[in-house]
């Protein structure tokens, strides 16, 4: 059965982001190998298709044109039972900054392991020791030691914070951790962050009630030295720091990617479960896939084989 995909550049705001725009080319030449018919579609129509290929996702903020277009095809795809894909960044950033290898995370009708299928009830195990290699990533023992606890901030916007604020999250979060510890505190702001400056003012003066610092480390990696446990909203930070032999917290586990491994309850940030990684990773590296995988069909390969196995109404 060949499928029709429908690839919307339009869903890349800025043309000169060279990794988003290769991604939607690549991925419908990847789809073409496979024998698929690729509809490409440079302006802001939608279409009839089996799939449809968005770059990105969508906030309650559907001004700007190519947000209103994302919305627009999700609604159509989702309310007609059809698939959209669509491409998120790289849990295993932190070890390749620029994202050299340019593996992206890749998934059907969400972007959340409770809305979205990641591909992972079919794992090839030899996966994440090739993403590992290609990545140069050694997964470390759980630290036996440690002495800050790291609280990860996340950007002030976006889908992944909702309307919760940074500050509202980090404030709260930390009041509740100091309920059960006086280990140092330390916060990592977003180095991603255009607005942390708007709101770095509330977070310094909270930190004197709470007794927190700020880190000034580019590298993760050089906050999680001596760290005794990560505590973090939902996002990937947790994913650096479980590799790396951290205890992790999360605080909205059902849209996290690292809930399998997660410590859920703050109470227990003296004692945290150090649950096995292996499965959780195999498990991740099924989503993760690189340019050449794309144009390959590779990756395609081993998405479109979900749209058959699936209960959607594809004809």
């Amino acid at each position: 059965m060949a499928f029709s995909l429908a690839v919307y550049h339009q869903t890349v705001p800025n043309k000169k982001n060279l990794e988003k725009t290769q991604m939607l080319e690549f991925f419908g030449a990847g789809a073409k190998s496979c024998g698929d018919n690729v509809i490409n579609v440079n302006d802001h129509r939608i279409i009839n298709s089996d799939i449809a290929l968005i770059q990105g996702w969508v906030t309650d903020d559907i001004q700007r044109p190519h947000l209103k277009l994302r919305n627009d095809v999700i609604n159509r795809q989702l309310t007609k039972n059809r698939v959209v894909v669509t491409a998120d960044s790289n849990l295993f950033l932190y070890a390749d900054v620029k994202n050299s290898l340019h593996y992206l995370r890749y998934s059907f009708n969400g972007i959340f392991p409770n809305t979205g299928n990641y591909f992972s009830n079919r794992v090839d195990s030899t996966r994440w020791s090739k993403i590992a290699k290609n990545l140069n990533i050694t997964v470390k023992d759980y630290r036996n030691n440690g002495n800050h606890i790291l609280v990860c901030l996340q950007r002030n916007s976006g889908w992944s914070m909702g309307s919760l604020t940074v500050v509202e999250w980090a404030t709260s979060t930390i009041s509740n951790i100091r309920q059960y510890t006086d280990r140092p505190i330390v916060v990592r702001l977003h180095p991603g962050d255009q607005h942390s400056k708007t709101y770095l003012p509330a977070l310094k003066a909270a930190s004197y009630q709470l007794k927190f610092e700020f880190s000034n480390n580019a590298d993760i990696r050089d906050d999680l030295r001596n760290c005794w446990a990560v505590v973090n909203y939902n996002s990937s930070p947790t994913i650096a720091a479980s590799i790396e032999g951290i205890p992790v917290f999360v605080t909205d586990p059902d849209r996290s990617q690292s809930r399998d491994i997660a410590n859920l309850n703050l109470a227990d940030i003296e004692h945290p479960t150090m649950p096995d990684r292996t499965a959780w990773l195999q498990r991740l590296s099924m989503c993760h896939w690189n340019f050449n995988e794309l144009r390959s069909g590779e990756a395609w390969g081993h998405m479109r084989q979900f749209v058959i196995d699936s209960t959607l109404g594809i004809a």
